[in-house]
């Protein structure tokens, strides 16, 4: 347990984005729990998908991943600056688990100082709680650009002066030379604390490798910790490398039910992680704004970081007509700011669009929703299932899980899950402020049990692998790839 003395540290930088460095940290996490008390740390992380803490907090999912893995509750102190991109070239910053403000790169990177101190109050926390600290980098390690104004790689670095590990992903071609190409651009004070790299997503024999490492190695006086496979993820993605990778899942595969859902890949889509616990059971799309929406089972209208501007833009490319033309036909879903897009109207007071406005929503759902005030409200909850209709009549009066992040407010006369959500007289256009929403086992199969009944064809549930299941196959495979005893010296050599 944690003690007086300083806690240990290990960073994980990577060569680029997505190749990675959050699996690898998520991996060393679970393995590393088992000798210390763990906690992960990524000073600024960038993404679509956010997780809401116990105590209200929003953080990147990567970290409440990797703190899961480890067997401690996520905080905020694990990811104190989250960017999460609007378009436009702004990202709203949410520093500390709270909405800080909107800001462009170049006003953010103004602030950067104060930033430097949030990183190392919540560092200076971590380091009274636990032994050892797996910390995470963003993107690639050598952005000479950003040295300067660097919080994340370099000044991570240079803050904690931990050992660093460096991966590189072979699936993108030129391994070999990122890796030496980012020691050597890397500043000196920073060079010197790399004590290994990591291969990553490595299809075949790595015997293949051998004289390629061996002469790595000689090159750079730093040694190859070993090589991990191309690994089928069962946790969930970080963020907007792995959506853009997503156009079509499960075609192909026998073993998925015949369901077709189609996800609407908005422009300013945020946690479309909510739909991958349904990837493993239908074939999910994720179609364009410009896409034919075609004949699918189920829609769904995922949540947006401006439900306005995505409204705006549904509107424009046609795609608000495909859906109004579904109704009837297939289920439809909003989540989040779908929900909102699904109802009426939408009133502005300017905090969505920068001007005070109406908004025709869809029509599909008795609801208004008004954007009153620059506050979001952050939460964990649990809800009773109170809808009736074909989908939820046999799951009625069970108990749901689920997080909130949002802004506005949405008046609605007739509710869902307790006091959250919206259904039409069908019972088949649902809306729900509810992130999450298809993590719950009930909530997949009495979807899924519907959608098959509807066409026709056999429903065969998933053979569901736990959380813990996945965090423990995901170790199995670090631990049996990576020489795991260099790595326990590098980390008490400290």
């Amino acid at each position: 347990m944690a003690d007086n003395k300083k806690a240990k540290k290990l960073l994980v930088l990577g060569t680029a984005s997505d190749v990675g460095k959050s699996i690898m940290v998520t991996g060393l996490c679970r393995i590393l729990s088992r000798k210390y008390k763990v906690a992960p740390f990524k000073a600024q992380n960038m993404s679509l998908n956010s997780w809401i803490t116990k105590d209200g907090k929003e953080i990147g999912i990567a970290q409440a991943i990797q703190a899961k893995a480890a067997g401690v509750e996520p905080t905020a102190e694990m990811n104190p600056v989250l960017l999460k991109p609007k378009g436009d070239r702004t990202s709203q910053v949410i520093v500390m688990g709270e909405p800080y403000a909107d800001k462009s790169a170049g006003n953010y990177y103004d602030s950067i100082e104060e930033m430097h101190e949030v990183l190392r109050g919540a560092l200076e926390r971590l380091e009274s709680e636990y032994d050892l600290i797996v910390m995470e980098g963003a993107g690639g390690a050598a952005e000479i650009n950003l040295y300067d104004r660097d919080i994340v790689n370099v000044g991570t670095a240079r803050i904690t002066e931990a050992p660093i590990i460096l991966v590189g992903d072979i699936e993108s071609g030129g391994v070999f030379a990122s890796l030496y190409g980012t020691k050597a651009l890397l500043p000196e004070d920073i060079s010197r604390n790399l004590k290994g790299f990591v291969i990553n997503k490595f299809r075949g024999d790595p015997a293949i490798l051998e004289p390629g490492l061996k002469q790595l190695e000689d090159l750079t006086g730093v040694p190859v910790l070993g090589v991990l496979p191309y690994y089928n993820l069962k946790i969930p993605s970080e963020d907007s490398m792995a959506i853009r990778k997503k156009k079509k899942i499960g075609a192909g595969d026998e073993q998925l039910n015949d369901v077709d859902i189609a996800v609407i890949r908005l422009p300013r889509i945020s946690n479309f992680t909510d739909f991958e616990p349904l990837e493993r059971i239908a074939h999910v799309r994720y179609v364009d704004l410009d896409d034919h929406l075609g004949n699918p089972d189920c829609v769904i209208i995922p949540g947006t970081k401006n439900t306005v501007s995505d409204l705006l833009d549904l509107k424009e490319s046609g795609m608000d007509a495909q859906i109004r033309k579904l109704k009837g036909r297939a289920a439809i879903f909003g989540i989040c700011g779908g929900y909102q897009m699904l109802g009426k109207v939408i009133h502005d007071s300017g905090i969505e669009n920068g001007e005070e406005a109406d908004y025709e929503g869809l029509g599909l759902l008795d609801i208004e929703t008004t954007f009153g005030e620059y506050k979001k409200r952050t939460i964990q909850v649990q809800k009773e299932i109170i809808a009736d209709g074909p989908i939820f009549k046999n799951i009625k009066g069970d108990e749901i899980w689920g997080y909130e992040i949002h802004m506005g407010d949405t008046k609605t006369p007739r509710t869902v899950f307790g006091d959250d959500g919206s259904i039409d007289e069908s019972g088949t256009v649902v809306g729900t402020y509810l992130h999450g929403l298809f993590e719950n086992e009930n909530i997949r199969h009495a979807l899924m049990i519907y959608l098959a009944e509807k066409k026709g064809v056999e429903y065969h549930p998933e053979a569901v692998t736990t959380e813990e299941e996945a965090y423990d196959e995901l170790a199995e495979v670090v631990e049996s790839c990576l020489d795991m005893n260099k790595i326990y010296e590098i980390i008490e050599a400290q």
